[in-house]
């Protein structure tokens, strides 16, 4: 047993797995019946741990997982030796040869990728289930909309590989509705031009989390990419999915480790240039960047004491987190801080936690260090 097995906790994050299987349910049911879900797990999982969210996903009805990377994947045989498993970011050669023993989908966006994946399957001795990626316009991976039919062809043509789906990638759903409006048509343009390719028998999906507002209902498509709204985190308000209650999954919390007095004109943490106005009392939280606090959320950012807001007063640093209490009587040490959840009737969702950080909820998820343990609620509570 590990020598810190029995201490208490400092700062941790809580995941409450019923709640993502209960997302996962109403979102599915929420979506006509022959759209499949692509369960997004890249990054640990968003942060939230692979194996765990990965094996209740599992349990809800994922119909295929999507990650980063092989690293990943292989991460993910561990808990699902035979879930379908799609690699969204391009493959190194040097991993050419670990393809086929993961038994998983690659991504395909150059011809290139083609005659090296063709050899992988036939070293093999297997087919080789392959996604082609069209560019609409994000500019990231993809074989660009105009051309991909080029490469198209050369995957129907190599011998062992399996066009197993099709799919483009949004570049901003939740702010561009009109240039998303243009990449779906330039993505259906392109499987027009791809002579005999048949959307029934592929996955075909554009959408994720943010741009499934915007699904084409009765097009080919026949498959979303749900990664943060399956943990409860909304990226646009929508009219689709407004009648699921997608609850939070994550909450973000820390315990006091210190409560003082400081005098007006003491200047609240090193290189900062707060100063109090007044006497204050403040509590010293036994968290800081070094855990996922980030830093350019210092004297912007609140927490939850006894169920109240109380302002983060100085510089964040790697260890500790000042807040002032000086209205809130009765904080001591060992209180619970909630950074980001519920606490008595008031709650911190991630978004706005997000904000004071100047970053995005995903980046805030991906950002919780590995020194902070995560804790799995299980109970399906319905």
């Amino acid at each position: 047993m590990s020598a810190t097995a029995n201490l208490p906790l400092r700062c941790w994050a809580e995941i409450d797995l019923a709640a993502l299987e209960r997302n996962l349910k109403g979102i599915r049911a929420a979506l006509p019946d022959q759209i499949r879900y692509v369960a997004v797990v890249k990054a640990d999982a968003y942060g939230h741990g692979l194996h765990q969210i990965a094996a209740r996903l599992m349990i809800a009805g994922a119909d295929l997982f999507a990650v980063a990377n092989l690293a990943e994947a292989a991460s993910l045989r561990e808990v699902g030796p035979d879930s379908p498993i799609l690699v969204l970011s391009p493959i190194l050669p040097q991993e050419d040869r670990h393809i086929a023993g993961l038994d998983v989908a690659v991504t395909i966006s150059s011809a290139e990728e083609v005659t090296r994946f063709a050899a992988v399957a036939q070293a093999s001795g297997r087919p080789l289930d392959v996604h082609l990626k069209i560019d609409t316009g994000m500019g990231r991976l993809g074989a660009w909309h105009e051309g991909a039919e080029a490469v198209y062809q050369l995957i129907n043509d190599a011998p062992g590989l399996r066009l197993a789906g099709v799919f483009t990638h949004f570049s901003s759903p939740d702010e561009d509705p009109a240039f998303t409006a243009l990449q779906r048509r330039r993505f259906l343009l392109a499987l027009d031009r791809c002579r005999g390719l048949d959307p029934a028998s592929l996955l075909v999906h554009a959408d994720n989390s943010a741009g499934i507002e915007t699904l084409e209902i009765g097009g080919p498509f026949n498959a979303v990419r749900v990664g943060l709204l399956q943990f409860g985190i909304r990226p646009r308000p929508g009219t689709l999915l407004e009648a699921v209650h997608a609850e939070p999954v994550f909450s973000f919390r820390t315990r006091v480790g210190l409560v003082k007095n400081l005098p007006r004109g003491t200047g609240v943490s090193y290189g900062c240039t707060h100063t109090l106005a007044r006497d204050s009392r403040v509590a010293i939280l036994a968290a800081g960047y070094g855990d996922g606090i980030p830093r350019a959320a210092s004297n912007r950012a609140q927490v939850l004491l006894r169920g109240k807001r109380c302002p983060v007063l100085g510089r964040i640093t790697m260890d500790q987190t000042i807040v002032d209490v000086t209205d809130l009587p009765g904080v001591v040490a060992g209180d619970e801080a909630v950074l980001v959840g519920r606490q008595q009737d008031a709650e911190i969702g991630i978004a706005e936690f997000s904000r004071w950080g100047d970053t995005i909820p995903w980046e805030t998820l991906c950002s919780v260090t590995k020194r902070v343990p995560r804790l799995y609620r299980t109970q399906l509570g319905l």
